[in-house]
């Protein structure tokens, strides 16, 4: 039944009804905020109005100092030292060359730290040191016999050490001869 304008069973008014509402609450706001914007316009109007505060200035520059690496020439820590009176020697002596003709022996193929001296053998005047590389072979190795990659060649052997001689670059495209020693190792 249609009792008028407000009629709860009349699905066209509704909408009417419901456009009516949003109206009067949309009026009810706008009269509300106007004394809000005169509050916003004061405050604006006061800090604009505020005197300028000091801006701190800018920190000084420190400008950027490379750092320079300068013992990348300089001998390794863990390298053992070359004596500096046999480098002298060596390097005055440009014919210090190794043998690449010469035919390589066994114990060539592995770096010097990696063999050890585990025993020694006699006979008669000549003394033969028993070497054992990382594979666990032991090879008998005498006076003049090459080992290590750098081309040690032995120049002596003792009961207790061997002495040998390795040829090394020396960094300006010449060779210089450096002495190394392998002591016996007691397992």
């Amino acid at each position: 039944m249609n009792t008028g304008f407000f009629s709860t069973s009349s699905r066209s008014g509704r909408p009417v009804l419901r456009l009516g509402l949003l109206g009067l609450v949309l009026l009810l706001q706008a009269c509300s905020s106007a004394d809000n914007m005169v509050e916003l316009q004061n405050y604006t109007q006061s800090v604009i109005n505020r005197p300028p505060g000091a801006i701190e200035p800018l920190p000084a520059f420190v400008s950027y100092e490379a750092f320079t690496y300068s013992a990348a020439g300089l001998r390794g820590p863990f390298d053992q030292p070359i004596d500096a009176a046999l480098a002298l020697r060596s390097a005055r002596n440009n014919e210090v060359r190794p043998d690449e003709n010469r035919p390589k022996e066994y114990l060539e193929s592995f770096a010097l730290s990696s063999l050890s001296m585990v025993g020694t053998m006699a006979r008669q005047n000549e003394v033969w040191a028993l070497i054992k590389d990382e594979t666990n072979n032991v090879t008998r190795v005498s006076e003049g016999d090459y080992m290590g990659r750098n081309h040690g060649r032995i120049v002596g052997v003792t009961t207790g050490q061997i002495d040998l001689i390795e040829i090394v670059p020396s960094g300006d495209g010449s060779w210089l001869e450096r002495p190394q020693s392998i002591g016996l190792t007691v397992e």
